[in-house]
């Protein structure tokens, strides 16, 4: 999945000359942690979030130093924080520049910039012009969409010890030739010799991943791995009496 496939369309947004406090309604309003910030020309150019409304003078919560760090920093840094406190302006509260993705970007890629950087949205942009945002949000929506995605039919015996096998030898983690998959009337079973606890763990996730499994029902031990994992039966549907 791509970033065109999760943005939010309809933005809401303000202007550089904004009130702080017309973005801090919009906020809450909107049920948001943040805003994309807008020139004259209707080009990206910040965001505002929460965390940069939480030093305000208003609400007694401004950055407070001991007087010698004060001397230390310089009146640059200290005018420079009076203006993020006291200033009404969105221009006045902002600093840095947005991080921004395209409609191509992949979701891995929006997950990796967001932890990097500890931003929790990114502006999605055609060209200069913005057209969505993906925001965490977003990302666990589509997480959700696909969990209601169900398989038509149910795979066969053999389909499903093939992708439990397949799932398991491309991990890292994988003991190898050490498990064995059996699968026998839609039940999994994982037999074979693991050295750490943990692998039990592991290859239970990892065949409960397979298309078809819904449940498990975990018997191995550290030495001995025995773990059943039961595939759910299909839904029926009741008849009606007339």
């Amino acid at each position: 999945m791509k970033a065109v496939d999760v943005m939010t369309r309809n933005v809401v947004s303000v202007k550089l000359d904004s009130s702080v406090f017309e973005a801090a309604q919009l906020m809450i309003l909107n049920r948001i942690s943040g805003l994309p910030v807008l020139d004259t020309s209707g080009r990206l150019v910040r965001v505002v979030t929460e965390g940069d409304l939480l030093r305000r003078a208003e609400t007694a919560t401004e950055r407070r130093r001991p007087g010698w760090l004060e001397f230390f920093l310089g009146q640059g840094r200290l005018a420079t924080d009076y203006i993020r406190t006291h200033g009404r302006k969105i221009r006045d509260v902002v600093t840095s520049d947005p991080q921004t993705i395209v409609e191509e970007t992949p979701l891995d890629e929006i997950v990796a910039l967001m932890e990097r950087k500890r931003i929790k949205r990114l502006p999605v942009m055609r060209g200069d012009k913005m057209v969505g945002i993906v925001s965490r949000a977003n990302l666990v929506q589509a997480l959700a969409s696909l969990a209601r995605e169900t398989a038509d039919t149910l795979p066969s015996d053999a389909t499903l010890r093939d992708l439990v096998l397949a799932e398991i030898d491309k991990q890292p983690w994988s003991p190898g030739s050490l498990i064995n998959v059996i699968v026998r009337d839609g039940v999994v079973e994982l037999w074979g010799t693991i050295l750490d606890e943990r692998n039990r763990q592991a290859l239970r996730v990892a065949a409960e991943n397979v298309p078809g499994l819904d449940f498990c029902c975990p018997t191995c031990f550290c030495q001995t791995c025995s773990t059943n994992l039961g595939r759910r039966p299909p839904l029926r549907t009741p008849k009606s009496s007339f």
